[in-house]
């Protein structure tokens, strides 16, 4: 079996200093008035840890920032719509789609091409690591003439302009590309603003871009920091030193001003990891008694504070068509009493709420007889334990849809044999089996159908128990309009949003 790839970047956290939000002299200059054209300020809690790569977690803060787009893009409802490419089609039995672009610039004023598009994928296709949205996934790329390009892959893929869509998937200007592999995404992307500045882990320049296809942003540009402190950031929207802030703790909402305060549902989960490769928990027994032991309405309630809910599955509220095709999980097997036996739970304390999750979830495991060590640790000092496969079981975040919007796509990566993403080290054939037969549909219901019975197939193994379904809730001060907070976690700047 294969060992998880990288999940998530590594996390920078920062001081808390005072003023350490305050603008330069630039910023102050621009961000004098209100309305049309002041600066937005936007506070962050993930620092870029790749200097921007596009093929990695930095993809997710140029897309959230308006600096990249792709060819398509996520609607609310999860639908591949246009983006670069105005429309496409499906041809060869699904081995091949034809993308016919926009009228569209990039930021260095090149024109955007279908030879600049098929040379972008085609970089993005040679990554190493690849961009999560390829696992498996073998593309080419070639401009069938100026405003068309042709993408193909070696196996039909019904889902590709929703993998599309992915931002590691992104184009840049052909001057973008070194030969080494990196990508300079500094005012060479497509988005309604461009990256001019990057101060290192800590903070961020971006300036409107005028000639953007979809219209000139209203807001000039946005400065933005990065502090992974939810309690910083929840204190300088309070005080008025940001306009956003990104992810707030639901510990710090009470003290907010409850019209800064928005919460969407959202794509993530928060589920426990059950090693099925090493320790206790290869005993299926132990991994039922395990579920059977956990009260998610509890964790809900206090640790997220009513901003979740108790999980139904792997897919909740904010994919729509989730709950009416959900089907009973099949092949569970009785549960084992614990009788003392001894695990090691780990979380991570990048996320505010997974600590307490975690201390919830070694009490109900305690009641019900296993004797429960906790391990918290930073995202960066927990990460090569948890892919070594080192802890019994493991808290963790994941949004469902982030790597293409496909349900199918995040079953294979998480929990068939070869899956690239696969915590708990899962490695079922019936699963597998199921997880394929959802590959090979084309049709979306159809689809929807078939990952609705490989997400049984893989509840039956409880090698994860899903705990609460989160809302994203953002702090976004009454002087702005137009933030686009969404539930796949790719959206927050756009050219509507201005103060």
């Amino acid at each position: 079996m294969r060992t998880p790839r990288r999940l998530i970047a590594g996390l920078f956290v920062l001081p808390l200093l005072s003023g350490c939000f305050a603008s330069s002299g630039d910023d102050a200059k621009a961000s004098s008035g209100s309305g049309d054209g002041a600066r937005l300020r936007v506070a962050l809690p993930f620092a870029p840890t790749e200097n921007y790569s596009p093929y990695g977690q930095d993809a997710m803060l140029l897309s959230r920032l308006g600096v990249t787009e792709g060819l398509t893009k996520l609607d609310a409802n999860g639908t591949a719509v246009p983006a670069l490419a105005e429309s496409w089609s499906n041809e060869n039995g699904g081995r091949s789609w034809l993308f016919t672009l926009r009228d569209a610039r990039f930021q260095d004023g090149e024109t955007v091409t279908a030879e600049a598009v098929a040379a972008a994928l085609t970089a993005a296709g040679k990554a190493d690591p690849a961009p999560s949205a390829l696992s498996g996934v073998k593309l080419t790329a070639a401009a069938e003439d100026d405003r068309r390009v042709r993408v193909s892959t070696a196996e039909a893929d019904p889902v590709l302009p929703l993998r599309l869509s992915n931002p590691s998937l992104a184009v840049f200007a052909p001057k973008a590309y070194a030969k080494k592999g990196t990508v300079n995404v500094v005012g060479t992307a497509t988005g309604p603003f461009a990256l001019a500045k990057a101060d290192g882990d800590t903070a961020a320049t971006l300036n409107r871009f005028d000639d953007y296809w979809g219209g000139r942003a209203q807001a000039s540009g946005v400065t933005a920091r990065f502090v992974s402190d939810g309690t910083a950031r929840a204190n300088a929207l309070r005080t008025g030193d940001v306009d956003i802030a990104e992810s707030l703790p639901v510990a710090q909402v009470a003290a907010l001003d409850q019209d800064d305060v928005h919460e969407v549902d959202t794509a993530r989960n928060t589920s426990l990891y059950l090693n099925t490769k090493s320790g206790a928990f290869t005993d299926a027994g132990l991994r039922a008694a395990a579920r059977e032991a956990i009260d998610t309405s509890v964790i809900a309630k206090g640790a997220y504070e009513g901003y979740a809910v108790p999980a139904q599955g792997l897919f909740g509220p904010a994919l729509t068509w989730a709950a009416a095709k959900r089907v009973e999980p099949t092949g569970r097997v009785r549960a084992t009493r614990p009788d003392g036996e001894r695990i090691t739970l780990a979380a991570y304390s990048d996320r505010p709420e997974l600590p307490e999750t975690a201390q919830v979830l070694q009490q109900q495991l305690r009641k019900a007889g296993f004797e429960v060590e906790l391990e918290v640790r930073t995202y960066a000092r927990l990460e090569g334990d948890l892919l070594g496969g080192r802890f019994d079981a493991a808290v963790f975040s994941r949004n469902m849809m982030l790597d293409t919007g496909d349900p199918v796509t995040v079953l294979a990566s998480d929990y068939t044999c070869d899956g690239s993403n696969n915590l708990s080290f899962l490695c079922d054939r019936n699963v597998d089996r199921l997880v394929a037969d959802a590959q090979a549909e084309s049709d979306t219901t159809q689809r929807q159908d078939a990952a609705m019975k490989a997400e049984a197939a893989v509840l039956g193994t409880d090698a994860v128990i899903p705990l609460v379904h989160q809302k994203l809730v953002a702090g976004i001060a009454t002087s702005v309009r137009g933030a686009l907070p969404d539930p796949y976690e790719r959206t927050l700047i756009g050219t509507g949003t201005r103060r």
